[in-house]
């Protein structure tokens, strides 16, 4: 695995990723199947979609209904991708995801785009703060907050063939470029993008890329903190964590999500269980979302680079 990061944007979107990926994926496969809610146009895939439709269909602003046709089709041995926004890809269609997804073993692949602050002018009712706690209580499943383009490619390869119901959260838009093109980033295990010895900032999303500008910034005031793009938030990768939270004795979450039942919640119960440290977050409160540039809302949650590096030193003067 190669990591390319310096900085800079990617220029391929996730919504380009995207809406090459999927009619390659069903050209390989042919149980591949891919539904959407009236949102093919923002994810590219109209003009495939029409072209092709004995493997895809448009339930309309029915998300709830295309959960259960999607069970529908993997009962019947289909492997379906299902893509809305965020907020109607979480808590508008989890008791259909749970029942005729988790509870009755239909194994579903549920993509939701601009989670979090990336909804940014669409609003609050479109910027879900709740949607991986929410798909983290639902048992068997697997929840992702994706980080980089290639990850994202790499990610719903591997989904289509797993088990349960997956449940991958994603912006359209461009983020930072992390890895190079190609690289595989297996479900369950975390990445280490910078070692350290100080502390270690554990992030997913677009918050990767604050943590290693604000590990950047900290590495010139002497404070040597490491990174890493725990992008699979359940199963999350105990075992990575855990050694780095025995090697820098400091642990700091970076999400872009409700401080409740996300990422940080996640790395919590695993370090009180064994490994006592001084645990500080960076999350949006408990408080609901509102309209603006992205730019701005980072700054309005507290979700930027320079949060992270006070959580940071916070954290080092705890221990």
């Amino acid at each position: 695995m190669k990591i390319v990061y310096n900085g800079s944007m990617n220029p391929v979107t996730y919504k380009d990723a995207f809406s090459m990926l999927v009619p390659a994926m069903i050209k390989d496969d042919p149980d591949v199947y891919y539904l959407d809610a009236d949102l093919m146009s923002c994810m590219g895939t109209t003009k495939w979609s029409a072209e092709n439709p004995v493997h895809s269909m448009n339930c309309g602003i029915a998300e709830s209904n295309m959960v259960g046709v999607a069970c529908g089709l993997a009962a019947a041995g289909f492997k379906p991708i299902l893509h809305t926004f965020g907020p109607f890809a979480s808590r508008r269609v989890y008791d259909q995801a749970f029942l005729s997804g988790g509870y009755a073993h239909n194994d579903i692949t549920i993509v939701g785009s601009d989670p979090g602050v990336t909804a940014a002018l669409n609003g609050g009712t479109h910027m879900p703060f709740e949607d991986m706690a929410l798909y983290r209580a639902l048992p068997g499943s697997t929840v992702i907050d994706i980080s980089d383009v290639e990850q994202f490619k790499s990610v719903l390869m591997q989904a289509k063939d797993r088990p349960g119901v997956k449940y991958i959260r994603t912006t359209r838009k461009s983020t930072a470029k992390l890895y190079e093109e190609g690289t595989q980033t297996p479900i369950g295990k975390g990445i280490v993008l910078r070692d350290g010895t100080d502390a270690v900032i554990v992030s997913s999303g677009i918050m990767v890329h604050e943590a290693l500008q604000a590990a950047e910034t900290l590495a010139g005031e002497g404070i040597q903190a490491a990174v890493i793009d725990m992008f699979t938030v359940k199963p999350l990768d105990e075992e990575l964590l855990l050694s780095y939270a025995k090697k820098t004795g400091a642990v700091v979450t970076a999400e872009n999500h409700n401080r409740i039942g996300g990422l940080r919640s996640a790395v919590a119960e695993a370090l009180v269980a064994s490994c006592l440290v001084p645990l500080e977050y960076v999350a949006v409160e408990d408080e609901f979302g509102e309209v603006g540039p992205q730019s701005y809302l980072q700054q309005r949650f507290g979700l930027t680079a320079e949060h992270v590096a006070q959580k940071v030193r916070a954290a080092i003067a705890r221990k």
